[in-house]
């Protein structure tokens, strides 16, 4: 016979997180697989550029947007103002997803818009386009985890991932803008 305590009966243990965070990093990589096949072999629907030709500009602007929310809802964590602080990432999250829309609907029309061969800077604004890349694939994932963490209540899990997300996806924010600055300079 066993004797129970009060605080054994009242411990339920959660459900495991692996089938969340394997759906969510099989989810990640079907949208990087699309993103590769839109960008680099779907034939732009208006190679010209005659429609939509602002959606480069509202993508930098959004990703400037989201980059803003995340450092304010950072600043909230700080000072210990979780709801304002989960506000601001749900933000930054709404802008991001705006951006990935905006960015999806612009290589489906425009195509790849290449850096002039050229032009001053080419060689940096490559490596900095290759970091932005590869960290955007790698923060996908790791945005969707943090929010699922969250949103579950597995608050230590998310602090610990959280720790490593936040400078990624402020990179890949800030990048955003810098790429498409420097291209819009190059292209003049």
């Amino acid at each position: 016979m066993t004797i129970q305590t009060a605080s054994s009966q009242s411990f339920k243990p959660r459900p495991s997180t692996g089938p969340a965070v394997a759906a969510i990093i099989g989810i990640s990589i079907a949208a990087t697989l699309f993103l590769l096949w839109l960008i680099y072999i779907h034939p732009a629907a208006d190679s010209g550029g005659t429609r939509f030709t602002f959606l480069p500009a509202l993508n930098a602007l959004l990703n400037g947007l989201s980059a803003t929310a995340l450092l304010i809802g950072y600043t909230f964590i700080r000072a210990k103002r979780i709801a304002a602080h989960r506000a601001s990432m749900f933000t930054a999250f709404g802008f991001s997803t705006l951006f990935l829309l905006s960015y999806i609907l612009h290589h489906a029309l425009h195509g790849d818009v290449r850096y002039p061969a050229y032009a001053d800077f080419r060689t940096a604004y490559l490596w900095l386009l290759a970091s932005h890349i590869l960290l955007a694939v790698i923060a996908l994932p790791m945005v969707l985890t943090t929010f699922f963490f969250s949103l579950s209540g597995r608050i230590p899990m998310h602090r610990k991932i959280a720790r490593w997300t936040f400078p990624i996806w402020l990179y890949v924010s800030v990048t955003g803008v810098i790429t498409y600055v420097m291209l819009h300079l190059a292209l003049g």
